[in-house]
């Protein structure tokens, strides 16, 4: 039980820490929302004492003549005190308004923050509606709680205190008996608290994952279409609508249910106020003012406390919430922090960073999930200003070594270096830096062409956008858009085609300017013709970077320096293309496959294939030089 009401504890003083770390800056407006909050209530409490003054000693004889002849003045005293309350109200709403969206504010800020830093492996586990979920409708419920709600409990609390010893002053036997009606208030409502916080965990979570499903249709739009999926989509999205909109309606039913008896025990208090108060009055025991006054701070003080259930109920909501926020915020980060300041002072600790750029993998070993290794003991080295290939099937493990050297994902195994340096100890955002990306899925803002590009090196000028568009061929194109470089593009590009985008991230990663590069299957989408030219233009923009190839195309390849086969993971084949193509491996295969009809060159026992080009019927047509693209000799 101690253990438990530690954790409990412990967990307690972790919101309250979060919830002022996130006050930072607007803590002012909630200590002023909270004074004129209670102004508001002192002044609230005034009215009734008016009344007991203006029927007991005005009206009653109490010898006021003046106030007799000019009853005005205790209307006038009245409209002050409305005045200056309705004053202090527009307050604490202003206030209480400013401190509320600061507070939201600071945690999406920081929320977005986190998430940026968070392991891709973090990201795999989670679906982004509800991750969007958690940053937007969940932090909206905590902000209402804790500036709005929280604010209120304090609110009720001074006002019970001032209420409470005003009906003592005027008669303590029924001052008390008011008193019992509230912790029945407060018990029954704790007990709605612990079943509309289940409830409202799942209703939470319907929310989630109906978000998720329509992010989901949004973003594969054109999957969508292509397969004719429209109506299956429909029928999804209405079953998850269905089971939220019931998860909501049976919270609605619970909440109705609260609401209900909690009106049936407030108007029991104002009937046995009314009725004793009566009796009481009649027999002597307090005046007709006080009796009035009394039954005043009965009203005053009957929607407050049985506010007190909607608060507990809005608590569970937040609490669940909370949950679903500091889920996100318990994510363990990358180590960006030291790294960051280590790179601010990278002139001062040079000898912390590689001085020259070749790449070396180690035995290095690595899964997804545990037990499940997508890659083996893969060995190799790339020299500076060396190009590298790798071939490899689907589920090889190609694209796994671009994401490990750019540590989106960590090491099981083994140890990669760049310039000798684990990378491990580089500093992660001068990794990333010196590490360009071409993706065989690339991913575009919904902004302009030019933005786009300009998104490696947001101070490009046009010129150098256009001279890095211009190699990776797609500038014609571009400038054939009626808008040019100002040609937005839909969602994730979807307006531009597979090898437009392809190309378009190319000219992204040239613009910037990384002494590696690495091109993950990134000119798959564009015919062959495309892709010699690209390369041919590519040959003097990488001179002096170090390159690694990820292709399924031999005439990508071809060029490359050295060549690595992959196969479920493991290092298969090693070699150059003139000695790869002389082995019965792998290679040679898919070597023959893809050259096979018009453009497919025989390889004779004992023969490099470089040699010469053999049509159907065996001629040969031309000689190619070593490593020459095959659309060279057409």
């Amino acid at each position: 039980m101690k253990t438990v009401s530690r954790k409990r504890e412990k967990h307690s003083n972790r919101k309250i820490k979060l919830i002022l770390q996130y006050f930072y800056g607007s803590k002012r407006y909630f200590i002023c929302a909270a004074a004129a909050s209670f102004v508001t209530t002192a002044l609230n409490a005034v009215t009734p004492q008016i009344f007991r003054f203006s029927i007991d000693e005005v009206l009653g004889g109490g010898g006021y003549q003046y106030l007799e002849e000019h009853l005005w003045v205790l209307s006038l005293a009245i409209a002050a005190v409305a005045v200056l309350s309705g004053f202090s109200t527009f307050v604490t709403r202003s206030c209480t308004a400013r401190a509320g969206e600061d507070f939201a504010k600071n945690m999406r800020d920081s929320l977005f923050t986190h998430v940026q830093r968070l392991p891709m492996s973090w990201h795999d586990r989670n679906q982004t509606g509800d991750i969007i979920q958690r940053c937007t409708s969940d932090v909206e419920v905590i902000r209402n709680f804790v500036v709005t709600q929280l604010l209120e409990v304090f609110r009720t609390a001074f006002l019970v205190g001032i209420s409470f010893m005003a009906m003592v002053s005027m008669n303590r036997k029924l001052a008390f008996l008011v008193l019992l009606f509230v912790p029945v208030v407060i018990l029954y409502s704790a007990v709605f608290y612990r079943l509309i916080a289940k409830r409202f965990t799942k209703a939470d979570e319907a929310e989630g994952e109906l978000s998720t499903v329509v992010q989901e249709n949004a973003t594969g739009v054109r999957v969508v279409r292509a397969f004719g999926r429209e109506q299956f989509e429909m029928d999804r999205f209405q079953e998850k609508n269905e089971i939220f909109a019931r998860m909501w309606i049976r919270l609605g039913t619970l909440s109705g249910l609260y609401w209900g008896i909690g009106d049936l025990i407030t108007g029991l208090q104002v009937v046995v106020v009314i009725v004793l108060g009566a009796v009481e009055a009649v027999h002597g025991n307090m005046s007709v003012g006080e009796f009035v006054a009394f039954a005043s701070y009965n009203t005053v003080l009957v929607w407050p406390v049985r506010g007190l259930g909607r608060i507990l109920s809005d608590m569970s909501k937040a609490g669940v919430s909370f949950e679903r926020v500091d889920y996100i915020i318990r994510g363990q980060e990358e180590s960006y922090g030291e790294e960051e300041q280590q790179d601010k002072n990278s002139c001062r600790n040079e000898k912390q960073l590689p001085e020259h750029m070749d790449i070396a993998f180690s035995h290095v070993s690595f899964g997804y999930e545990p037990g499940k290794k997508v890659l083996d003991d893969v060995s190799f080295s790339v020299p500076e200003g060396k190009t590298f290939g790798i071939l490899g099937g689907t589920g090889s493990g190609k694209t796994t070594i671009l994401q490990l050297l750019t540590r989106l994902y960590e090491l099981d195994e083994g140890v990669i270096t760049i310039g000798g340096i684990d990378i491990r100890k580089l500093p992660l955002p001068w990794l990333r830096r010196h590490v360009g990306m071409a993706l065989q899925e690339p991913f575009l803002y919904s902004r302009t062409i030019r933005e786009n590009i300009a998104a490696s090196a947001p101070a490009a000028t046009l010129g150098e956008i256009r001279q890095a568009a211009g190699i990776a061929c797609v500038d014609d194109s571009v400038m054939g858009f009626a808008d040019g470089y100002e040609t937005l593009v839909g969602e994730r590009g979807v307006t531009l085609s597979g090898g437009q985008r392809q190309r378009v991230a190319i000219a992204r990663m040239l613009l910037q300017k990384a002494p590696i590069m690495v091109f993950d299957d990134s000119l798959s989408a564009v015919d062959s013709q495309t892709d010699y030219r690209i390369r041919n233009s590519l040959k003097e923009r990488m001179k002096g970077a170090t390159v690694i190839l990820i292709s399924h195309r031999i005439t990508t390849l071809m060029g490359a320096d050295r060549i690595m086969v992959l196969n479920r993971g493991k290092v298969e084949e090693m070699g150059t293309h003139a000695e790869l193509i002389q082995k019965e491996g792998i290679y040679r295969q898919i070597y023959e496959i893809q050259m096979s009809g018009d453009d497919r060159q025989k390889v004779k026992p004992g023969k490099p294939a470089e040699e010469g080009r053999w049509n159907r019927e065996g001629r040969q047509e031309r000689k190619i030089g070593a490593g020459e693209p095959m659309e060279e000799a057409r």
